[in-house]
């Protein structure tokens, strides 16, 4: 993991939706990676994963980070599905479609928060396809 800036999301849009300033940005070795959005000091704010791969596997990931048994249903952007819920540490968001997961989660209580990162990685996903 290094510090970069992720290839699908900026600093920018995350402080504007989650509300906090970005100080440094990390991104993992995968394709395509996980990023890591921090605050200034130093403490994770919001995370996205993203898979590509199996279907099978990607509703997999997004069952384990938001129980379907258990979370509220997510549908947006439309044709992505999958689950959201939210705890005292913050908010997942998590939807897939085909071949592809997005997993997002923020220390903000509020899922709309993780609901607006997850669908401007959708475009940006998309819109490099």
């Amino acid at each position: 993991m290094a510090e970069g800036p992720c290839p699908y999301l900026s600093a920018d849009a995350v402080a504007e939706a989650n509300g906090q300033r970005v100080g440094t940005v990390r991104v993992s070795d995968g394709d395509p990676p996980s990023c890591f959005f921090h605050r200034p000091d130093g403490e994770e704010q919001l995370r996205v994963r993203v898979f590509v791969g199996r279907p099978e596997v990607a509703v997999a990931l997004v069952d384990a980070a938001a129980p379907v048994a258990t979370s509220n249903p997510a549908t947006r952007p439309s044709g992505w599905e999958g689950g959201y819920e939210t705890d005292d540490s913050g908010a997942v968001y998590a939807i897939s479609k085909g071949e592809t997961a997005v997993i997002v989660t923020t220390n903000q209580r509020q899922s709309v928060k993780a609901r607006t990162v997850a669908t401007d990685v959708v475009g940006a996903l998309e819109g490099s396809a």
